[in-house]
């Protein structure tokens, strides 16, 4: 899943953020197009207008800096759970196409900057890596919340449907961005409806 696409007037803003966020700002933008082990910490600081030595006094290592920034982008997919399950109590099915057009929507943003995870993974081959392990984590979370999705949607294999839809939006955010298929948002949408609806409801509703 992708961060949020850049604002307008972004140099405006960057320079009226705190140190700390400027230099998370600036790691974002430099992993998402250079990767994260292409991008050191000297470039980083530049980009941030700040020096190394400040940059070190809120991140202690770039390791750190890397796990902090994919905390963050997590997090944002965590709120776009919590806002859609807020938005449709109890309606699994609801909830489940609503988090789908969310990633559906976020796709063309993919297909400019890459995926923040899968960009990462390249550059973590160690799974012992805390970013790494991160990643990991948040993509079982992500997994268990569907399938209580599922569940509430009344889905006969909830686990099963929840893994093939988490099969499904990450494949059409590789897909979105090596550019491999066109109308991946809608492909995903439709797609995904054929899951809930072959899965079935519980008393044949």
């Amino acid at each position: 899943m992708a961060s949020s696409p850049p604002r307008p007037g972004r140099d405006t803003r960057v320079a009226r953020l705190p140190p700390r966020e400027r230099i998370l700002d600036a790691a974002e933008e430099l992993f998402l197009r250079e990767g994260i082990r292409a991008v050191g910490v000297q470039a980083i600081a530049e980009q941030a207008k700040t020096t190394k030595m400040a940059l070190y006094r809120h991140f202690a290592t770039k390791d750190a800096l890397i796990e902090e920034w994919l905390r963050i982008v997590a997090a944002g997919y965590s709120t776009a759970f919590d806002r859609t399950e807020a938005e449709h109590p109890g309606d699994g099915r609801a909830q489940v196409l609503a988090v789908t057009r969310f990633i559906a929507e976020g796709l063309p943003d993919i297909a400019q900057r890459g995926c923040p995870f899968v960009n990462s993974i390249a550059g973590l081959p160690d799974r012992g890596h805390p970013a790494r392990r991160l990643i990991e984590d948040h993509k079982a979370t992500q997994r268990r919340r569907l399938t209580g999705m599922c569940e509430r949607a009344g889905v006969r294999a909830p686990d099963e449907a929840a893994a093939e839809i988490t099969f499904l939006m990450e494949g059409a955010q590789i897909s979105a961005q090596n550019g491999s298929v066109d109308r991946a948002g809608e492909r995903l949408l439709a797609a995904v409806e054929a899951v809930l609806d072959r899965g079935g409801t519980v008393g044949g509703r």
